[in-house]
């Protein structure tokens, strides 16, 4: 029976705080806080009509040390889990840190002032996490999270040794709008716009956002084209286990999205340096994102499903092998359970999972930790009972692109 504190009321928040209050035999204690405590009641009052659960509910801002550590001091819980920006990873491990409270989260830390996405910052808290005795825990989220314990399961279980790793994410779903985001949009624009980058013969390989992409059969979903692009459990990936000669990730993208986003980085609204408008200093990606529709509001319009996986191939026992594990999610199925749409969900889902397994005992550890380096078996069969089932298939040859 444990407590926890979750910072960050959006769409993956929601879903991470829905799916706890369905393990009361777990998690005893919820406290969701956010910048506006208003989007945290919102939360509290769906989570206690579907399920009878109280979640507690605070005001915080987490830019800033010294509020987080007040609260936590006060909730006291025995884990925080951070489901804010990426921008606030940082202050958050200094308030735990201060407080003495593991840590978990979903995303990588980055600079507000520059698209870059690195573990640096987070893995330079290893030695101070290590003496506190604490556990930090990065990227419980699918991807990164999910697609970095599908990819320690092969290897424990059908790999002695990986070749190449291929990370396949594809949103089937539609929401009906011209042009909307599924997740976050400054931190999605941050990421495609981002010039795309994969590993390959012991370098990091880096080509022009979006400039090659290939068509994928995805499971229950189709065929999708789908770009190269960077994503942050590469660079952990092939620092655990750098045997691996070849590591890439691709992402499924719709004409339609691609075609916004091109008159929109024409115009400059994509752009992450201020301007002046009206005497006031803004960021023109902070206002696209303040004009387009809310991630969270999506659940109700959004239909089909995503499919999300990894091809690996390598040699078991002298014998060449190529597996798929994926998850196939549908958008509808999210919305009747917990009221949000697939993106959110298999983000939350995960979180939710991580921080089950850290407060349990299951997961433990001092220092800081991404998802790889932890028995993948106990969260792989969490997947399977808490909406998020897999599968694999053994592939005849190494995927041609």
């Amino acid at each position: 029976m444990s407590k926890v504190l979750v910072i960050g009321a959006g769409g993956v928040g929601s879903v991470a705080v829905h799916k706890m209050a369905q393990l009361p035999e777990v998690f005893s204690s919820i406290t969701l806080a956010s910048r506006r405590e208003s989007s945290c009641q919102k939360v509290a009052k769906s989570v206690e009509e579907r399920f009878g659960v109280k979640v507690e509910t605070a005001e915080v801002d987490a830019d800033f040390v010294e509020q987080t550590t007040r609260l936590i001091e006060r909730v006291k819980p025995d884990l925080l889990v951070n489901l804010a920006l990426p921008y606030q990873d940082l202050t958050l491990m200094d308030a735990c840190l201060e407080t003495g409270t593991p840590y978990l989260d979903t995303a990588n830390y980055e600079p507000k002032d520059e698209a870059k996405f690195e573990y640096r910052w987070q893995w330079e808290y290893q030695e101070r996490f290590e003496k506190a005795g604490l556990m930090a825990l990065l990227g419980s989220g699918f991807d990164p999270g999910v697609t970095n314990v599908f990819t320690a399961w092969l290897r424990k279980h059908h790999f002695d040794r990986i070749d190449t790793l291929d990370i396949l994410d594809c949103n089937g779903g539609d929401h009906g709008h011209p042009f909307a985001t599924n997740f976050n949009p400054e931190i999605n624009i941050r990421e495609v716009t981002a010039p795309a980058r994969h590993w390959e013969d012991g370098n990091w390989v880096e080509t022009p956002a979006l400039s090659y992409n290939h068509t994928f059969d995805f499971p229950q979903v189709g065929e999708r084209n789908m770009y190269l692009m960077y994503h942050e459990e590469l660079e952990s990936l092939v620092k655990h286990f750098p045997e691996i000669q070849r590591a890439r990730f691709w992402m499924t993208f719709g004409d339609a999205y691609l075609k916004h986003l091109e008159v929109l980085q024409n115009v400059g609204l994509t752009s992450i340096e201020p301007v002046m408008y009206q005497g006031h200093e803004i960021i023109p990606l902070q206002f696209l994102k303040a004009v387009l529709p809310d991630p969270g509001g999506l659940g109700e319009r959004t239909k089909g499903k995503t499919c999300i996986g990894n091809i690996v191939t390598g040699e078991k026992s002298g014998q060449s092998v190529t597996k798929y594990l994926f998850n196939v999610c549908d958008h509808e199925e999210c919305f009747r359970e917990v009221g949000s749409q697939a993106v959110s969900y298999t983000t939350g889902v995960p979180a939710m999972i991580g921080a089950a397994l850290v407060v349990q005992g299951i997961w433990q550890g001092r220092g800081v930790f991404n998802m790889e380096q932890m028995d993948p078996d106990p969260f792989m069969d969490m997947l399977n009972h808490h909406g998020l089932p897999w599968e694999v298939r053994d592939l005849d040859q190494a995927p041609q692109f």
